[in-house]
């Protein structure tokens, strides 16, 4: 896109760009009295609501390509940032707060079974218990019907 285009270079750089697994668009809310010449070339475009990254597990290098990704979108964004989240099925508490703890890059992270992980892991207790206390009980980390709800506002 960039070499058809190259006025665009400005806007999204050459930096490492990571691909998106999943991306979540919707249509602008078109107020009809107020049209400007910038919203008639620019209001028909969707509106980059979310970015989802889908990492089945999560070595430590998927992890850092999700947090990549998403630093990469707040850093070459033109308006409000979209919902940056990560959804996995990895089991291992430690794995998941890789990502899930930290700077705020990435807003939550969801898991496909985490009823059943907290079941496994209540069982086991100990430091993997504690980690995963602390992912569910501060939101960091929420179960995959979650995101339906966390996306729509």
């Amino acid at each position: 896109m960039l070499k058809k285009h190259p006025e665009l270079t400005a806007s999204i750089g050459t930096d490492y760009l990571i691909n998106h697994d999943i991306v979540v668009l919707r249509n602008p809310y078109e107020n009809k009295s107020k049209i400007s010449s910038n919203s008639d070339l620019f209001g028909k475009l969707p509106i980059f609501h979310a970015n989802i990254s889908a990492k089945f597990t999560m070595r430590s290098d998927r992890a850092q390509n999700s947090r990549t990704e998403a630093l990469n979108m707040i850093r070459n964004r033109k308006g409000a940032l979209p919902h940056i989240v990560v959804v996995t099925a990895e089991p291992l508490s430690s794995r998941i707060a890789s990502i899930a703890l930290g700077t705020g890059d990435i807003d939550c992270v969801y898991h496909v079974c985490l009823y059943e992980l907290e079941k496994v892991v209540n069982k086991i207790g100990g430091e993997s218990k504690a980690l995963l206390d602390t992912l569910t009980k501060g939101n960091r980390l929420k179960d995959i019907f979650d995101l339906l709800f966390d996306l729509s506002t």
